[in-house]
């Protein structure tokens, strides 16, 4: 990321300032989160220069951040055909700034510091059109492209290597407590759009199409479509959150004569 900020300084002589205080005059690419997610969050209430400490201070003290942060940056770059650079999605990807930000709302919940936590999920939806509660969790090479209108409750978990479009929502049912949001397996794409609502279990490596509304579990590696979702067949890739491909897997003659059948 440096060599590309310094050859995109060197390009664009007007944005060159913007690259040194972005990426260029930082020691670390933490150091560089904290001063990126504290600018776009930070208020003349909650100053930039707090929150900066604040997001500092939960990377250092939960590693699994960076981590993470350094893998999404990678699903980007791998799985978005716009992103020909590392440091696109750093800088100017508001999908990548929610979930960063959501990663240390995520810290600070489990902390106990529940209403710093619940200013940053406010601060997120306010900026960046998504709202992630605090609790939710999220694995490591998560990708959510575009990102506007993206909604996940607060039991929701999500897998590693998931990939997300925009408007979609992981979505309670009822109002009891305890687990009531979907849980996600570890591969899966989810197509913009889509609803997933309750305590639904999505298999690792399923296809979830645009517009879909899933009521129910859905199998690993398979694809559902529709409102109500139904199964409309398997996938042909292991895991579909890598390729980003949005068509409908057919089923098979055989299954679909058994379906027919029913």
């Amino acid at each position: 990321m440096r060599t590309e900020a310094t050859a995109a300084a060197n390009n664009e002589p007007a944005l060159a300032d913007y690259f040194h205080n972005r990426v260029l005059r930082h020691e670390s690419l933490d150091s560089a989160l904290a001063a990126q997610l504290a600018s776009a969050l930070g208020s003349p209430e909650m100053p930039a220069a707090v929150l900066e400490e604040v997001i500092a201070q939960a990377v250092a003290e939960d590693a699994i951040i960076s981590v993470a942060m350094q893998a999404d940056i990678c699903a980007w770059y791998d799985r978005d055909a716009a992103c020909d650079q590392y440091l696109m999605p750093f800088l100017y990807f508001k999908g990548f700034h929610a979930l960063q930000s959501h990663r240390v709302a995520h810290w600070l919940w489990g902390q106990g510091r529940h209403m710093l936590a619940q200013y940053f999920q406010s601060q997120v939806s306010e900026r960046f059109a998504v709202d992630i509660h605090p609790a939710a969790h999220f694995g490591c090479g998560i990708m959510i492209d575009h990102a506007t209108g993206l909604v996940v409750g607060e039991t929701a978990v999500v897998g590693d290597d998931v990939s997300l479009l925009h408007s979609i929502t992981l979505g309670g049912s009822g109002s009891g407590s305890g687990n009531r949001h979907p849980q996600i397996g570890s591969g899966v794409m989810i197509g913009a759009g889509a609803k997933i609502l309750g305590l639904v279990n999505i298999g690792e490596g399923a296809k979830i199409a645009a517009g879909s509304l899933v009521l129910e579990d859905v199998l690993a590696h398979s694809t559902v479509a529709g409102v109500p979702a139904r199964l409309v067949g398997k996938i042909a890739a292991a895991v579909p959150a890598y390729t980003m491909d949005q068509g409908l897997d057919q089923q098979s003659k055989t299954e679909s004569d058994n379906r027919d059948g029913q």
